[in-house]
């Protein structure tokens, strides 16, 4: 598996639960320092920084489940030409964060973390963070595919969804991220008119009247005035 199936699934309406994480402000996804080192900035109130604080003090992830989920998430989204993988961007200390700001999440990974031993000892006789790479995959293939996964894997396919969610939705709030889908937020841009292969298809053109005072870059500023009888005025 790499990083563009699990878009793929993501995307496709595989995945039970949105990406989009709801109770995370747009501020604290995309923080100007490290999450684990400042906490958020930017339009947040007092109270919020205060909580965050809070939550920044406290410890949710052993070693041993920090090990895991980094071999996990790098899986999920690996580094490839475009961009790095998901431990370089911090995607762990994003879900240690989400997993005190949601406790929800809390028990159904924790339960998933401790399935991923039961199943390593159960295949390979040891524990998760003594598998080799093809050892970890194939525990993976059980539950990443949740088409073709076999009914008694139902649960964890249930867990690796949430944990590619997850996995995604830390990744996708930093700038590698947006880099890698291409995304260019507000910016500004000039329009200069119905382009004019499309004009010339439908047998229009712009009246010539008006060429000079189609909208340019260095009047976008200002503000047009017309007269009573369509004349630009200023």
């Amino acid at each position: 598996m790499n990083r563009r199936e699990n878009l793929k699934m993501l995307f496709t309406g595989s995945i039970a639960s949105g990406l989009l994480l709801t109770n995370c402000a747009p501020e604290s996804t995309a923080p100007e320092t490290p999450l684990l080192s400042g906490g958020t900035i930017g339009g947040r109130v007092p109270e919020e920084d205060l909580r965050d604080q809070k939550l920044l003090s406290e410890i949710f992830f052993t070693d041993e489940e920090r090990k895991k989920l980094s071999t996990l998430v790098d899986i999920i989204m690996p580094k490839d030409s475009e961009s790095p993988a998901a431990t370089e961007v911090g995607v762990v200390d994003f879900m240690e964060f989400i997993m005190k700001d949601q406790p929800n999440y809390q028990t159904p990974m924790r339960g998933g973390l401790m399935w991923l031993d039961f199943e390593s000892d159960e295949k390979f006789g040891k524990k998760f963070t003594e598998l080799s790479q093809a050892e970890v995959l194939q525990i993976v293939d059980e539950v990443a595919w949740p088409e073709k996964a076999k009914p008694e894997y139902e649960g964890g396919v249930r867990w690796f969804n949430m944990l590619r969610n997850l996995t995604c939705s830390g990744y996708f709030s930093t700038e590698a991220g947006w880099k890698y889908m291409g995304y260019m937020g507000n910016q500004a841009n000039v329009w200069d008119g119905v382009p004019k292969e499309v004009m010339d298809k439908h047998g229009v053109s712009l009246e010539e009247k008006y060429l000079s005072v189609y909208l340019k870059p260095e009047d976008r500023g200002t503000v047009a005035v017309w007269d009573d009888q369509g004349n630009l005025i200023g």
